[in-house]
């Protein structure tokens, strides 16, 4: 895994990236458009085991000819790592062994909130939302991360 210092210098401006927001249970997968300027929710993953992961995953970045891939890294507030934290940085880490791309962990506090929060503004349906929220969420860290590597 890189910094996202590092992934900035390694990235072509016209690329796409995948997102991931990493839950205990679902993950949720967006991508970016060739610009790097608007993350999209792509597709929400049931977790299974981290090989299945990484085999969906490879099916997904073939198919979208993605370039780079952003994990959101769960801090905590205080910004310290936590277990969950540690548990996204050993998924990441696989991820980053088993697919030749640049891999980079990127700050997702708060990515679940606003992405329900936003969801909620933009008036869809509750049973929508909880649907949604990963793939949102992924999105939301996408956006974050694009916004810091076109400035």
């Amino acid at each position: 895994m890189i910094t996202i210092e590092e992934f900035k210098k390694k990235q072509s401006y016209k690329t796409r990236l995948i997102g991931l927001d990493l839950g205990s249970k679902r993950i949720g997968v967006s991508i970016c458009d060739t610009n790097q300027s608007i993350a999209t929710p792509y597709k929400t993953v049931n977790k299974t085991n981290t090989n299945n992961l990484i085999n969906e995953l490879k099916t997904i970045i073939k198919e979208n000819d993605i370039k780079g891939i952003i994990i959101g890294n769960p801090l905590n507030m205080d910004g310290s790592s936590g277990r969950s934290a540690q548990s996204i940085n050993d998924i990441a880490s696989n991820i980053s062994k088993s697919i030749n791309l640049p891999v980079c962990l990127w700050d997702e506090r708060l990515s679940t909130v606003g992405a329900f929060n936003l969801s909620s503004q933009l008036d869809v349906n509750i049973s929508k939302r909880v649907k949604n929220i990963d793939q949102n969420a992924a999105a939301f860290i996408l956006q974050g991360a694009i916004d810091f590597l076109n400035n």
